[in-house]
């Protein structure tokens, strides 16, 4: 399956609160998932390459094949493609994790003008003033040591043509510890 994802991510403050976003359409256009994640302390550049990373995640739970990806941060493209170097070393771990969510996919990523990447522009900023993680469809899962959980809230919101709700996580099922053998050398 082909979609069509546009991305984006800010920061009030550089760093400060922030959020990303992602919008995930089929090739005609009909909104499959968008989600604006809010993330309590980051700068500008970690909430797009998280915006990336989400995006990624939700393709694959959606099945898709092909990404045809658009996102306004000209420096985010460019160090995808490898035309810069990625200089700061969190963006660069960050950029080893985008790279391996990314092997399952063609990929196909493109800088775009801010005018023509509103939707997630609007999902990041409502995100940010509701100081909470929304969507539609919204990534079940998120791994734990990035997740922000949403509070109770629920309110109704239209974004982008959608309605989207406080995002409320699939809890982690913890893992039992195993049972260790001492006699097994016996």
């Amino acid at each position: 399956m082909q979609v069509k994802i546009n991305i984006d991510g800010g920061s009030r403050g550089n760093p400060g609160p922030g959020a990303s976003a992602y919008v995930i359409c089929d090739k005609q256009g009909k909104i499959l998932s968008q989600e604006g994640y809010f993330m309590p302390h980051c700068t500008n550049n970690q909430a797009e390459y998280t915006a990336l990373k989400l995006a990624l995640l939700k393709s694959a739970e959606l099945g898709a094949k092909e990404l045809f990806i658009e996102s306004d941060s000209l420096l985010l493209v460019k160090q995808y493609l490898g035309e810069y170097k990625i200089k700061n070393p969190d963006l660069a771990a960050r950029m080893q994790v985008i790279r391996q969510l990314a092997k399952p996919f063609t990929i196909h990523i493109k800088h775009v003008l801010r005018e023509f990447n509103k939707a997630p522009d609007a999902l990041a900023n409502k995100a940010m003033d509701a100081k909470e993680s929304i969507g539609f469809n919204p990534l079940a899962r998120v791994a734990q040591d990035d997740e922000i959980l949403a509070s109770n809230a629920s309110k109704q919101n239209i974004v982008n043509g959608v309605e989207v709700k406080p995002v409320v996580r699939k809890e982690a099922t913890p893992k039992k510890p195993a049972q260790l053998d001492l006699f097994s050398d016996f």
